[in-house]
């Protein structure tokens, strides 16, 4: 079989196959993996895995050149964009190099009584992740970096589309020095994915998709007890109260929106503006979203490529087709050639609109006139999702109680792309029940084992 493959999204071509692993693969995947943490895991100091870590990080930066240009084959990925996912992917990698022995460290509790008591953590086992195509360093280091540091080994199952980036983050894992069996590819199919989940040797699963897929891994994680970390769709709200430069909260928006290609599960993707900064605000980014070409990816210049596949542009064109029939007005885009999408605004979209309540996984963008804060608190949280937010307000004691009354798992206030290795990523709602990135995500898969001592 060979469900893997790399399609240039750019030129439509089938550049590589790869055969998905047989049951006998599977095993020997699984049987090393259980092996390394038995052996390694339980062999190795704290130290010794940081540096393993560390490694890992400087190899990203050696090879960054290559990785990009594998991106931009995969999945279409401006090259400029690419090269600074490579750099993050390095940069999150020596956060948990440089914390490993904050992060493992006992922590002391006070008792009611005599003695001591602590936690300690320790590794639960082998973990299997489940990666989506939209980041394909990024997404990676998050889940494995912190992983490999508390002592668990990886299987790593790639997004169809993105067999190659995966094969070439694995060998960095290897040339850093991680034994047989620490971190490991799974090219399986989603049965093989369910019969891995569902072995005793793997003690927990993390999944970042689409919301059926999410649904799909939790409900055969749940009937095999298994820990399940999932981080899902989005669709982020972008509220202006207030700006004293409406120029950059324009332009914070465009480039809120076109990262990635639209294709961001936090970017922004509700624009929700205050009445009387509406027409301005509208006026503006939709000048600016319809002067930004959808050109080739691999030009150092580009700003937005494609989608990652022909299916994704088609999809995101029957959403927009269909808000439009629906009565929302298009004030800008709405094409595509190919996989490559022109920038979209929609604007007068209902509650009973579809789009109201979907997420637009690509350069579309809808507008919404509100009254007050109030209105706009409520339009925000009207949403199945709750992952990212972004707030745009020169009041402090606003942006303070604003952020407060927003139902998301995280809140950036008056600036956009801040991701950075130390902050949580994650979110509530339909968007997830975990958190990656800084200290939260080394405790997502650990026994937080307690230590009383008399």
């Amino acid at each position: 079989m060979t469900d893997y493959a790399v399609v240039n999204p750019a030129t439509g071509e089938t550049l590589t196959t790869y055969d998905t692993f047989t049951d006998a693969q599977i095993e020997e995947t699984l049987a090393a993996a259980d092996a390394a943490h038995r052996d390694w895991s339980r062999s190795s100091t704290v130290a010794e895995r940081a540096a393993l870590v560390r490694r890992a990080a400087e190899l990203h930066r050696e090879r960054r050149e290559e990785l990009a240009d594998i991106f931009v084959r995969e999945m279409g990925k401006p090259r400029e964009a690419a090269l600074g996912e490579v750099d993050f992917a390095a940069d999150i990698a020596e956060y948990y190099a440089d914390q490993a022995e904050s992060i493992m460290a006992d922590q002391p509790i006070a008792i009611l009584g005599e003695g001591s008591a602590i936690i300690r953590r320790d590794s639960l086992g082998p973990l299997l992740g489940i990666m989506p195509w939209n980041f394909p360093a990024y997404q990676i280091v998050r889940f494995a970096a912190p992983n490999l540091i508390v002592g668990n080994t990886i299987l790593l199952k790639p997004a169809p589309q993105c067999p190659e980036s995966s094969n070439a983050i694995a060998d960095i894992y290897r040339a850093a020095g991680f034994p047989d069996g620490a971190y490991q590819n799974v090219l399986a199919t989603n049965e093989q994915i369910a019969g891995i989940i569902a072995d005793p040797r793997v003690q927990g699963v993390s999944l970042t998709g689409s919301e059926r897929a999410g649904a799909a891994v939790a409900e055969v994680a749940g009937r095999n007890l298994k820990k399940v970390a999932l981080e899902l769709g989005g669709s982020d709200p972008f509220i202006v109260l207030s700006t004293d430069d409406m120029d950059a909260t324009v332009q914070a928006g465009v480039d809120a929106r076109l990262d990635n290609n639209g294709q961001a599960c936090n970017g922004a993707k509700r624009f929700i503006i205050v009445d009387g900064l509406y027409d301005e605000f509208v006026e503006k980014f939709v000048a600016r979203m319809s002067i930004v070409p959808a050109t080739d990816p691999m030009q150092d210049d580009t700003v937005l490529g494609p989608l990652a596949s022909l299916a994704a542009a088609e999809q995101l064109q029957k959403q927009v087709d269909g808000a439009v029939g629906q009565g929302a007005t298009l004030l800008t885009g709405g094409t595509r050639d190919g996989a490559f999408f022109a920038p979209t605004v929609l604007a007068d979209v209902t509650p009973e609109m579809n789009v109201y309540r979907e997420e637009l996984f690509g350069p579309a963008a809808v507008v919404y006139r509100v009254a007050d804060e109030d209105a706009a608190v409520e339009l925000a949280n009207d949403t199945t999702f709750g992952l990212g937010s972004y707030l745009f307000t020169t009041d402090a004691e606003q942006a303070e109680r604003v952020a407060d009354r927003i139902e998301a798992g995280m809140v950036y206030v008056n600036l956009v792309l801040a991701d950075s290795p130390e902050l949580p990523f994650g979110g509530v709602k339909r968007s997830g029940t975990s958190r990656e990135l800084g200290h939260l995500a080394a405790d997502e898969f650990v026994n937080r084992k307690l230590i009383r001592t008399a």
